[in-house]
């Protein structure tokens, strides 16, 4: 995630990312793509904040909660009855204290420490953008490679070290996944346009859900502007195409669908917008959500605090009905090198709207959502070498699984360009390295999705336990001393089957289909 664990907020002023249409003709002419999507003006005055207010879910009680929500000087932005989760905005700084009082209110808090303004991510570090020169050489190689038994690669394949180490560029041999699955990317938007990604999306299961509310209109899923490149990122990670452009997908075979989270303004992750994508994607049909980011704006959301507690009580709500619905939930573990499964552990970055401070909480009550959430898929990274990243978080039974996020420091590829992170789509035609827990979790949805189109009845708890059966655990290294200083820089606990660096192990995209 970016806020890096302390993760890094997404960079907003990165460099123009390398449109390779007039290097190599791959793409078509940067006039053929269609506008970013414009920010959504948030209905509020400056003084307002946003809340979530959790009731019981019978229609009497939730309709006698919207009329003390009005009293207590609050407005009902929207009403997800089904959950019992009310998104509402108030100037009253009474608010919450008043509305935990109302009979059938069973936790409400803000979901922000900072006013709405009119008008969250887990990659290690800024993109680094694809160079003409690295293209070229590239693409070089694959020409190189096109005549293997194997079948002609992508262009760009021959930098995708992360496929071959779970088998995927095999995998798509064998069954590159189904038309019917769908893997919805809840992040900073997807750029549908990119020709990587136009021939596997789904508009019809994409949305922004900034704000708490869904707007499906035409684009709404789009990045506001090019330095927004997560979500497009990640979402060519799982299903770009293999359609003789650019690079290949773990499962390019299946949809993938865009719902944007991100504000306009931070690009914070807020509960609400997060509530809504969960809600959202299991009522359009999405077979599995992938979640690379924290909720936003506390790393861990400790239930000893109010407002806290109702952040995780709504987006636990959202996200358990999604699972209820078919929906499986895959999440990045966080990039701050923590161990999840300790005792305590430093939170020095939250809150990350206003002004954070320091503060020790123990991760088994405070919980950084929606990675420790139950059910929801906890995915740490690794290298070239299979060993974890150095930023990847971990813990011993926290973990379910492992996956490629790239380590540009200490795990070196040989590859055309040797470098470690991951290369995938970027905004606008673009191409770019980036690494970090976010790369891991959708390589992880990818395998997911290659499984549930072999397996297609298996209910999410199934998905889980076949992601597990198929992974392949190196097990705990005998020293983890990556910068060579004599100290361990992680402890992994568990043993050979289990354990805190990996889980149940790497997630083997050939596994999961042959």
């Amino acid at each position: 995630m970016t806020h890096l664990r302390s993760r890094r907020r997404l960079g907003l002023a990165v460099p123009l990312v390398l449109s390779l249409t007039a290097t190599l003709g791959f793409l078509p002419t940067a006039s053929s793509a269609a506008p970013l999507a414009e920010p959504t003006a948030q209905a509020a005055d400056a003084s307002s904040l946003a809340y979530v207010v959790n009731t019981r879910t019978d229609h009497r009680t939730i309709e006698s909660v919207k009329k003390a929500i009005r009293a207590a000087g609050g407005t009902v932005v929207v009403a997800y009855d089904r959950i019992g989760v009310i998104v509402v905005h108030s100037a009253n700084p009474e608010f919450a204290r008043t509305i935990r009082a109302v009979r059938g209110v069973q936790s409400a808090g803000a979901t922000r420490t900072a006013p709405l303004t009119a008008a969250g991510a887990t990659d290690e570090g800024p993109v680094e953008p694809l160079t003409k020169q690295q293209a070229a050489k590239i693409a070089g190689a694959a020409k190189t490679a096109a005549g293997s038994d194997e079948g002609a690669p992508e262009p760009l394949e021959a930098d995708q070290w992360d496929l071959r180490a779970i088998g995927a560029d095999k995998a798509a041999l064998i069954n590159p996944g189904s038309r019917k699955v769908t893997v919805a990317v809840i992040d900073t938007g997807v750029d549908d346009t990119h020709p990587d990604l136009a021939p596997n999306f789904s508009a019809s299961q994409s949305a922004n859900c900034v704000g708490g509310k869904a707007d499906t209109s035409e684009g709404a899923w789009r990045p506001y502007t090019s330095g927004d490149y997560h979500g497009t990122h990640v979402a060519g990670e799982i299903a770009a195409a293999r359609n003789g452009v650019g690079v290949a997908g773990v499962a390019p075979g299946v949809k993938v669908a865009g719902i944007k989270v991100s504000d306009p303004t931070n690009g914070l992750f807020y509960p609400e917008n997060v509530v809504c994508a969960f809600v959202f994607a299991a009522d359009h049909g999405v077979e599995i959500t992938n979640n690379s980011y924290y909720v936003d704006p506390w790393m861990y959301n400790c239930k000893t605090d109010p407002d806290q507690k109702a952040i995780v009580d709504a987006v636990d709500r959202a996200q358990l009905y999604a699972q209820r619905k078919g929906t499986l939930h895959v999440a990045s573990a966080g990039n701050s090198n923590h161990d999840l499964a300790s005792d305590a552990i430093e939170d020095t970055s939250s809150p990350n709207d206003t002004t954070p401070g320091p503060r020790t909480v123990d991760p088994s009550v405070c919980l950084d959502i929606p990675t420790q959430l139950p059910g929801v898929v906890t995915v740490s990274a690794t290298g070239v070498q299979n060993l974890k990243s150095y930023y990847s978080s971990y813990g011993h039974r926290v973990v379910d699984v492992a996956a490629p996020g790239g380590d540009g420091r200490y795990q070196i590829p040989d590859t055309p360009s040797k470098n470690g992170r991951i290369l995938s789509t970027l905004p606008e035609g673009g191409y770019g390295y980036l690494q970090g827990t976010s790369m891991a979790s959708p390589h992880t949805a990818g395998v997911a999705a290659l499984l549930k189109s072999r397996y297609p009845k298996a209910t999410p708890a199934q998905l889980t336990a076949l992601l597990k059966a198929q992974a392949d655990n190196p097990g705990c290294p005998a020293s983890y001393d990556q910068n060579g200083d004599g100290t361990q820089d992680a402890v992994c606990e568990g043993g050979k089957r289990l354990n805190g660096f990996y889980g149940a192990g790497i997630v083997d995209a050939l596994d999961a289909v042959d």
